[in-house]
Parts: C-alpha cells; structure tokens; sequence
C-alpha cells in the first residue's frame, strides 16, 4: 500500500490522533457571495483547479487584500530558490499544524509532505522528532526552532539560536522564523473559524 494511500486514509478520518481535536465550522460562506470583483477570477481558477473553493479560500476570499498578501507571502516561502528545502518546509508547516491543532492544515501540509518524498513512517513520527532516529540534527533543531515559535509562552533562548547557527545560516534562520510565523498565521486563522475542509 503506498504512502499517499496510507495518508489520504487518515485524512479523512478526524478521530485519528493524528490530528488532535476538531473544532466544526463556524461560519458559512454562501455559493453566491459576492466576492469583490478582482478577487473573482483568482477563486475562479482555484475552483477550475480542484473543482472546488476550500473553507479557507472561502473565508479568506471575504478579505480579498490580505489573502492576496497570504498568497504572495505563500509563493514567496514556498519559492524553487528558498535556501530551505521543499521536505524541510512542509515537515515544519506539518508540526505547526499539529501544534495548532488544525486538521486542515495537517493534512494538506502533511499531503505535501509526502508528495515531495517524506516517507509516512517520518512524517508519522514528526511529533516525536526528537527521539526519532528519522530525523537528523539539523532537522531536530529547525523543529525545535518551530515549536518555541509556536507554542504559547515559548521562548527562543540563546543556546537555541546557538544551535541553528551550527546548521543554517543567518538569512536561512530568517526563512525559518517567516515560514513558521506564516504557518501559524494559516493554522490559528483556520482553528479560530473551525474550518474543516
């Protein structure tokens, strides 16, 4: 059975303890909201794309200027020449989301995860990095990195600082803290409207 099977399985099922707890949507968006007119063709594209608007696009739609700034913002993390790479990425969004405890985003970054080469057996045990010998040092610190950013009350305390600079340079540092600060700008936007799907 392959690992995107595997996965998809456990998306679908928000009682797995993969995902932590669920909260129900709060807010509904009509399927004739009127969108403002230069955001319209974006959602146009994206529903063509997947053959629907998700709740978040929805929502965010509602807010066409700032979701326009989250998706430049997105592109620009998410860019071919980010000094970070693509597994790396999406195995920080994951535990964010997992931090966060936003199903939605679980499984969407945990999707990208695997599609680009995350096996299911490390990205399952992506809470237990610490001990897990699927991580390497440098991986362990950069999520180390993520959950002092992401937790409340966290705190990046000097030795932590010391301990990225061993593995990543300064402005790669400074793509962490934005990828992760973006993250949880999704997740908690997502966790704050019970979005689902």
């Amino acid at each position: 059975m392959g690992g995107h099977h595997v996965f998809q399985t456990v998306r679908r099922d928000y009682t797995h303890p993969f995902y932590g707890s669920l909260l129900l949507s709060h807010i509904d968006t009509d399927a004739h909201y009127p969108y403002r007119h230069y955001i319209r063709p974006l959602l146009f594209l994206l529903r063509r794309k997947t053959g629907h608007l998700t709740d978040p696009v929805k929502l965010w739609g509602r807010i066409p200027s700032a979701f326009l700034g989250f998706l430049w913002t997105l592109g620009s993390l998410e860019r071919r020449a980010s000094p970070l790479n693509a597994q790396l990425r999406a195995l920080l969004r994951t535990r964010v989301s997992q931090l966060d405890l936003c199903a939605f985003c679980i499984g969407l970054n945990g999707g990208k995860a695997l599609e680009r080469g995350v096996t299911e057996e490390k990205l399952l045990a992506l809470a237990d990095f610490a001990t897990s010998p699927l991580y390497d040092e440098a991986e362990r610190v950069a999520l180390r990195y993520t959950e002092a950013i992401t937790m409340t009350g966290g705190k990046v305390e000097s030795g932590l600082m010391d301990a990225l600079k061993c593995h990543y340079s300064d402005n790669e540092i400074i793509e962490l803290a934005a990828l992760v600060a973006h993250q949880n700008l999704s997740t908690r936007f997502n966790r704050a409207l019970g979005v689902k799907e």
